[in-house]
Formats: structure tokens, sequence, C-alpha cells
């Protein structure tokens, strides 16, 4: 069958930047000012440009919408979705993008973007029956939040979401927010201390109450986990 070379189709890229905030994984969304979705949550993107790179058009969107793109130094390219339904408007094939790194800071909507804010990943996927995603953006985002659950699986990269100093306590609960689950503290400490390049003692410790005083880490040179530090369910 020959196909319909006249019939319109797009070309779009959507981020999912992801990081930790007030102890909760969280995804960075913008509240849609037009049609299709009008009022609607989404994830930042929109369409590649005739002479744009991928990674290019992703970070230019990021700008236009929320005005953080200058704080990233890395995206990846999560997957692509080409669902014949997914846009009321045409075919359109976006190819999503995923970041996840600390400190990032809150949000200016802009462009067609009617408000721009950090929403829990976990409030947007199963708590929060009156907010409405558009498009297939639910989707992506469960790609993007196991994509980021995995990753500090096998690499150290949660060991960026704690100030140095930080104790193995402050490294828990990075894990804990981003798989949701709460963690053996003594399990942890083996896993991680037996895991070579992942911290390294300072030799101090700091009070933490009525226990023993808590020894402090720094990052280690290891950027990725042999073995891998895998979620309590795996």
């Amino acid at each position: 069958m020959i196909p319909d070379s006249t019939a319109p189709v797009g070309l779009t890229v959507d981020v999912v930047l992801l990081t930790i905030r007030s102890e909760r994984l969280s995804v960075l969304m913008v509240e849609r000012g037009i049609e299709p979705f009008a009022g609607s949550w989404a994830l930042p993107g929109g369409f590649v440009l005739p002479d744009e790179d991928l990674d290019d058009a992703a970070r230019r969107e990021l700008e236009e919408e929320t005005s953080i793109a200058d704080a990233l130094t890395h995206l990846e390219q999560l997957a692509t979705y080409a669902t014949p339904d997914r846009d009321p408007r045409m075919r359109v094939v976006s190819v999503a993008h995923l970041a996840f790194v600390p400190d990032l800071p809150s949000p200016v909507a802009g462009s067609d973007a009617a408000g721009a804010r950090w929403w829990a990943a976990d409030e947007l996927l199963y708590g929060s029956e009156g907010v409405r995603l558009a498009f297939d953006h639910r989707r992506i985002l469960l790609d993007g939040v196991e994509r980021a659950r995995s990753k500090i699986e096998y690499t150290t990269l949660a060991a960026e979401f704690v100030t140095e100093p930080f104790t193995l306590a402050d490294l828990r609960q990075v894990y804990e927010s981003v798989w949701g689950v709460d963690l053996d503290p003594a399990n942890f400490r083996r896993k991680v201390l037996s895991t070579p390049g992942f911290v390294t003692d300072t030799g101090e410790s700091q009070s933490v109450g009525r226990g023993r005083p808590a020894v402090l880490y720094r990052r280690g040179p290891a950027t990725d986990l042999h073995p891998a530090m895998l979620r309590p369910d795996s």
C-alpha cells in the first residue's frame, strides 16, 4: 500500500525534567494556554523547526515555556511516541527527552504556557484525579520516572542530590524519594559501603540526636555502581 504523501505529519519534542523537591521526586509541568488541551498540564515541548536539531529544539522549548534550560548540562533521549491519535491536530511524532538533575530553580511561565510549576510525580501519576494531563504525557512521564529510577540503580547519580559532606541517611532519603519505598537503614548501609568508589569516609561525624554520631561522607570517584543498588522489588 502506498502511503498518502499529502497527509500532514508533525515532529515535536517533549521534556521530562525531574528533580527532588521537599524529599519527593518532582517533574516540571506547564499549563497549556492554547488548544488542544487548553487548561491541561503538559510536559514542556513543542514542534521542531525545519532547520533545528532535536536537542536544540528541546532546550529552546524548555527555555521558552519555563526559563530553566540554562540550568541543564545534559539531556538524553528517552523514547519516541507515534500513536496515530496522540494529537488531535494531525499525525504527530514526538521524541521525548529526559533530564534528572539537582538544584533546579522555580520555573517562569512564558510563550504559550499559562503556568509552570513543579509537581510531585506520584501525585500526577496516581494521586490527583482532578488534574488532567494533555496528549499521552502520562505515558511519557511514567517512562521518564522509570528511567530515572533505573539510573540510580546502576550509577552514582543519587549522590549528586545530597550536599557534601553527607550522612548515609541523607543518601538513603534520595533513594527513598525516587523509588517511592522505605529502605532498611542497616541493609542500605551495607550495600553502599560494599560498593567500591561510591562514597568516601571523611573521618568526621555529626551528632544526630541521642544515638551515636553519624559518619560524614563525600562522593567517591566511581560513576557506575558494581554491584548495582537494585530496588527492593527487583
